[in-house]
Formats: C-alpha cells, structure tokens, sequence
C-alpha cells in the first residue's frame, strides 16, 4: 500500500489542480508519499513544492480526510490519501516529475475517465461535489 498526502487546490473559478507524473495516464491531486521522519501536513507542504512549486502556509492547511482505495496509476495496490485543502496559490507551474497540469472544474471532472479512484470515489464526494 501506498501512503500519501495530496492538496486540494481551487481558483477563483472553483477549479481544482490535478497533475500527471511523467509516464502515467491518470491525472492526481498534486502530492507524494510521505517519507518515514513526516507528518501528512509536512509532506503536503514538501509535496507541492517540488511538484509545482507551490509554498503552502501550513496554518492554511485544512485537513479533509484520509481514504484507501485502488491505486491510479499501480494496477491491483491500493493507495492510502491523506487529503488537505489549502487556499489558490497563483504562479504554479510543472516541475520535478510532474509532466502535465490541468484545472478541472468539478462537473468536467464527472465525464472524464483519466482521473485517480482517490480523487473520484473519494476526494470530490467529501467536497460535496
């Protein structure tokens, strides 16, 4: 199993971030796996910046929850999300292994087929979305 924490970012439009790493086919909520001396928040905080260079303020950090389901992009694992929500951060940008990124709005989010499980079955349930 995968552990990992993800942010939840959304614009004034009411779009959240999602972001494809380079050599998969399913986009994500930017974040990573947490390394053994983190906490979830710091490795959202760590997370974001390598990804797409996004420097959260950690009292900004809302905690959203924490699911398991099948991994996106890693056939038959699961994947355990710990997921946060932070206000729009402007000036984001693709970095390190991050190939793509996109600002999807909720209902456009219902008729694609190239989002995580985390991301559909869980993530936009719990926003009410």
């Amino acid at each position: 199993m995968f552990v990992v924490s993800a942010v939840v970012l959304r614009d004034e439009l009411g779009r959240i971030l999602v972001v494809r790493k380079r050599g998969t086919s399913r986009y994500m909520l930017p974040g990573g796996k947490i390394e053994a001396s983190e906490t979830p928040a710091h490795a959202a905080i760590r997370e974001l910046h390598e990804e797409v260079g996004a420097v959260l303020n950690e009292e900004e950090l809302t905690f959203l929850g924490q699911w398991t389901t099948d991994a996106a992009n890693e056939p038959g694992h699961l994947v355990q999300g710990y997921i946060f929500e932070h206000p729009w951060i402007a000036g984001l940008s693709v970095q390190a292994e991050i190939e793509d990124l996109l600002w999807l709005h909720p209902d456009e989010m219902a008729t694609r087929n190239d989002l995580a499980p985390l991301l559909t079955e869980r993530v936009l349930p719990a926003l009410g979305t």
